[in-house]
């Protein structure tokens, strides 16, 4: 048999690094005792966290936040996008990097200020138009990123031959170069989804009291001590969540 090679040796430990705890926890999300020894296969902690209504009430505030804040990104980012493609402005598009590599922690704080100083003047607390505006703002720069990489190898003559046919801009666009993206636009979504439904420190600074995220609880059930409902839902979100990741490379290639 021919020895695996460095290189792929290397590639599983990385690979065992990155997905083996995740592996441990959902393997103990099944354990039938609270504690990390292994007493046998239950499924006494999903039913647990299926009954737990505050599990409940915070999935359904991630969703509707992270449902509003995709259809929001994903129409911004697409147009933006299509903008940057059409007007070659490198140093804007070099900008859209500029909250990718912003500490979340930093981005948290300086929207903090940013709503503190504007809610003041309106007289509206933090709630969840807060997360929704916030999460919004950080999903625009993946859309962007993924949506462009398709126009860049877009041919601008499609296009072009729709107008010289007596298309309007809007009627070409909408008619042969958004048919022509929606894998990209698709896939971008589907990012965008992942990414508001999974944040926590962001949305841990913005939110109100009554916008509190699935993030938020489990953290907060983990603070309390060991629970093994916490292993349960983080199982059901990281199955959930990484599908739509593979689903979303899968429609990126397409």
């Amino acid at each position: 048999m021919k020895r695996p090679s460095p290189l792929t040796l290397y590639a599983l430990a990385t690979y065992a690094f990155l997905h083996l705890p995740l592996a441990i926890l959902t393997l103990f999300s099944f354990n039938r005792s609270r504690f990390t020894i292994w007493t046998g296969w239950s499924l006494t902690w999903y039913r647990t966290a299926f009954r737990d209504t505050q599990l409940a009430e915070a999935t359904a505030n991630s969703l509707a936040i992270a449902i509003a804040a995709t259809v929001a990104a994903t129409a911004l980012g697409t147009l933006c996008a299509y903008g940057l493609w059409k007007r070659r402005s490198p140093l804007i598009a070099s900008g859209l990097y500029l909250s990718l590599v912003t500490p979340e922690i930093v981005m948290g704080i300086a929207l903090l200020a940013f709503f503190q100083f504007v809610l003041r003047f309106l007289d509206i607390r933090p709630g969840m138009h807060t997360v929704i505006l916030t999460h919004i703002m950080f999903s625009i720069a993946y859309v962007v990123i993924v949506v462009s990489a398709r126009l860049r190898t877009f041919d601008p003559a499609l296009e072009e031959a729709a107008l010289d046919l007596g298309a309007t801009p809007w009627t070409a666009f909408r008619t042969v170069t958004l048919p022509l993206l929606l894998p990209a636009v698709a896939a971008g979504a589907l990012l965008a989804f992942a990414l508001s439904f999974d944040d926590y420190v962001i949305t841990s600074l913005v939110a109100g009291v009554d916008s509190e995220t699935l993030p938020m609880v489990i953290y907060a059930i983990a603070r309390r001590g060991a629970n093994p409902v916490v292993n349960a839902i983080s199982s059901l979100v990281i199955c959930a969540l990484g599908l739509m990741i593979l689903v979303a490379e899968r429609l990126r290639r397409a």
